[in-house]
């Protein structure tokens, strides 16, 4: 500066009271800052900590969906889905072998049918053959009732297995379309929830890998975030170091207006003021190299937070699916491949339950038929039987009887062949039955299991959807929020940018006011070294004794009273302690 520049300061300056003034207002200021500093760090420490519990909620999300084990569920329902068409095509194989042997059975059916009506018509013959012989009329009659009863039978019996053929017809025509439909939708369908198994261990894979990144940088950000809290501490020493410099002018003040001070003359005065303001520009202009230094530090650390946070948002948006094509969680585009699974499931279980119908209608029809072939083999017996009576007494009766005879001999013949389509259609009834047992197990074993297995897949994937949606709504929202407490915190710590520069000025006037030579206050020395001795205790500091002993040296007196120098460090915190102790 200037001499006439210097003069203003010198002027402006000239009482200690001024000086402190100025002082206060710049310690103020780093009281301030530095106070909102180290709120705007500890909110984002919180929203970090918050940050980092909802990524363990995702990591538990996703050792829950682990667990669960989603995609051995779906891989063991593709398995079961591939093997649909198989399943279906024994069933037809199955249901036609029953078709099969119920057209035999309806083909001895109908010899029996035609039978009954060739007895009916020799029943009639014996009739009108016996119609002048009065003990004929009424056994012809008896006869006539038995057949018509056996036709009854026989009927029944048809219209049995007519009703079967119809079901079996009918479970033939619906498998075969159900085939078709297995033809085109299952290859697609189980291919389909094969690449979504595979996609939700992918899925899963990279949604923990990316998970452990952003917790990675969230914890990098933490352990910066605890260094500048750390840091911050230049502000305190900062603050404490103006007030050392506020009291050391009020202790020159004091002992100036003390009987020692009184002792002095004007010259005296003069050189203690000029040593005591060099001794507080050495204090200002040491704290303001400190300060530069550390606070260049924090706004160094801070700013590169800016860039994690970024990577942070980043990581946030591919976790949450932005910017792909799976529109967020992507389990949600699975639901559709195992809904349409599901549709194929319902089919299996409508032809399930109606195959299971035509087995125990077959069953049913099977015991049945059994029962009305023994009634017909009674009505057989007793046509026999009764034929057999008419031989009898048509020999009795000799030429009368011969004609009758004749007829009855026929009767006797034709219920004969009863038997023989009864015997055809009896054993033939244990391949019936074996028939319908081939068409129930292969719709009824493998229906149930899937069905529940894919409608507990469904439930198992919505809820992991809803969860892992929800968890990354909360994450997303976390993520802004450290972006924007960040952001906030860099403007919020610029130490440098305000109070730096009110630091340099108070140092550069103290410094004007000191002058560029230290006068020499050696002949007073004793007088001094009370204040001397008071001022050096205000120092928490190592540094700052080195700078008061570089311009007020010591002496015997203070020397005797001053505070032992500390132990050599040992560690880095050893030193930290000694820099501020």
């Amino acid at each position: 500066m200037t001499n006439a520049t210097a003069s203003v300061q010198t002027a402006l300056y000239a009482s200690g009271s001024d000086i402190s003034q100025t002082l206060e207002s710049a310690r103020t200021q780093v009281e301030e800052r530095f106070l909102e500093g180290g709120t705007v760090l500890l909110s984002v420490m919180d929203v970090l900590n918050r940050l980092l519990t909802s990524l363990d909620q995702i990591t538990k999300a996703l050792d829950s969906n682990e667990a669960s084990d989603t995609s051995a569920d779906l891989n063991a329902t593709v398995q079961n889905l591939i093997e649909l068409p198989g399943a279906e095509e024994n069933r037809q194989q199955a249901l036609a072998a029953l078709a099969q042997t119920g057209s035999e059975l309806h083909r001895h059916v109908a010899d029996m049918q035609e039978t009954m009506r060739y007895l009916r018509t020799f029943a009639v013959t014996v009739k009108i053959t016996g119609a002048g012989l009065a003990e004929f009329a009424g056994f012809a009659q008896e006869i006539l009732e038995r057949i018509y009863s056996g036709t009854d039978e026989v009927n029944r019996f048809a219209a049995h297995l007519d009703s079967l053929q119809k079901e079996v017809k009918l479970a033939l025509s619906f498998g075969n379309s159900l085939s078709k439909s297995y033809a085109d939708t299952v290859p697609d369908v189980a291919r389909a929830l094969k690449d979504d198994a595979k996609k939700i261990a992918d899925h899963r894979q990279n949604l923990g890998a990316i998970a452990r990144d952003v917790g990675a940088i969230a914890r990098g950000v933490q352990g910066k975030v605890a260094s500048t809290l750390s840091a911050l501490q230049i502000g305190d020493i900062t603050r404490q170091r103006i007030e050392h410099v506020q009291s050391t002018f009020s202790l020159l003040e004091d002992f100036l207006a003390s009987e020692d001070g009184a002792k002095l003359d004007a010259d005296a005065r003069k050189r203690l003021h000029n040593v005591i303001h060099h001794l507080t520009a050495a204090q200002m202009a040491d704290m303001c190299t400190d300060f530069q230094r550390e606070s260049r530090n924090v706004v160094q650390t801070i700013a590169s937070f800016s860039q994690d946070t970024q990577e942070i948002l980043r990581l946030r948006d591919q976790m949450s699916g932005q910017g792909d094509d799976s529109g967020g969680n992507f389990m949600r585009a699975l639901e559709s491949s195992v809904s349409a699974a599901h549709e194929i499931v319902k089919q299996v279980d409508t032809a399930s339950r109606q195959a299971d119908q035509v087995s125990q209608s077959t069953l049913g029809t099977a015991a049945t038929l059994l029962q009305s072939i023994e009634a017909i083999r009674a009505v057989k017996t007793d046509i026999h039987y009764m034929a057999l009576n008419t031989n009898l007494r048509c020999s009795r009766l000799g030429e009368e009887g011969k004609s009758i005879n004749v007829v009855t001999a026929e009767l006797r013949i034709f219920a004969g062949k009863l038997d023989d389509s009864a015997d055809a259609i009896v054993n033939g009834l244990p391949a019936l039955e074996a028939s319908a047992g081939r068409v129930a197990p292969a719709a009824g074993t493998s229906n149930g299991g899937l069905a529940e297995s894919l409608t507990s897949a469904v439930g198992t994937i919505r809820a992991a959807a809803n969860l892992m949606e929800d968890e990354l709504k909360v994450l997303a929202e976390h993520g802004r929020e450290v972006a924007t407490k960040i952001s906030l915190l860099i403007g919020k710590l610029d130490f440098q940018h305000d109070l730096g520069d009110v630091l340099a000025r108070c140092a550069d006037v103290l410094e004007t006011v000191a002058g560029d030579q230290i006068a020499d206050i050696s002949d007073m020395a004793e007088t001094i070294a009370p204040l001397d001795h008071r001022i050096f205790k205000l120092y928490t500091m190592v540094q700052e004794r080195n700078v008061h002993r570089d311009i007020i040296p010591a002496t015997e007196a203070t020397a005797a009273s001053a505070p032992a120098e500390p132990a050599k460090a040992q560690s880095d915190e050893d030193l930290f302690e000694d820099a501020l102790f």
